[in-house]
C-alpha cells in the first residue's frame, strides 16, 4: 500500500513539475497574455511576468529531482499564495484581467487546487526525511 502511494505521489510530482515549467515556458513565449494580471501599480510590469515565468520554470525542474522537491514543493506553494490575490481581485473584478467572469471564477478554484498539490508534496517529502 505504501509503495503504491508513493508511486502515486512520484506521478503527480512529475506531473505537476511539467505543469509548472509549461506554465513558465507561457511567460516568455506569450508574455503579453500574463499582462493583464500585473497591478497597475506594479513598476515593470514586463521585468515581473519575465521573473514569474523564470520562477516557475526553475521551481517546476527542481520538483523533479528527489534532493530538492521540499524546497520546491513549498516555494510552488508560495508563489501561488502570491498570485492569489490577483485571482481573487479578478473574481470581483468589473473587468476580470482575462476572459470572464465565468473564466475567472474557474481559475480561482484552480488557484487552490495548486496550492493544495503543491502542500501535499511538500508534506510528502517532509516525511521521507
Amino acid at each position: 500500500m505504501k509503495n503504491s502511494t508513493n508511486k502515486i505521489w512520484l506521478a503527480v510530482r512529475i506531473l505537476f513539475a511539467i505543469f509548472m515549467i509549461m506554465g513558465g515556458v507561457q511567460h516568455f513565449l506569450k508574455p503579453d497574455f500574463y499582462l493583464p494580471f500585473v497591478p497597475g501599480f506594479m513598476p515593470f510590469p514586463m521585468a515581473i511576468i519575465y521573473l514569474s515565468g523564470l520562477v516557475e520554470i526553475l521551481l517546476g525542474a527542481l520538483l523533479i529531482f528527489p534532493k530538492y522537491k521540499k524546497l520546491a514543493s513549498l516555494g510552488i506553494f508560495i508563489l501561488m499564495l502570491i498570485f492569489l490575490p490577483i485571482h481573487i481581485r479578478d473574481v470581483f473584478s468589473d473587468t476580470p484581467a482575462i476572459g470572464s467572469h465565468k473564466a475567472a471564477l474557474i481559475r480561482l478554484p484552480f488557484q487552490f487546487l495548486f496550492m493544495a498539490i503543491a502542500w501535499k508534496i511538500y508534506q510528502v517529502a517532509s516525511k521521507k526525511q
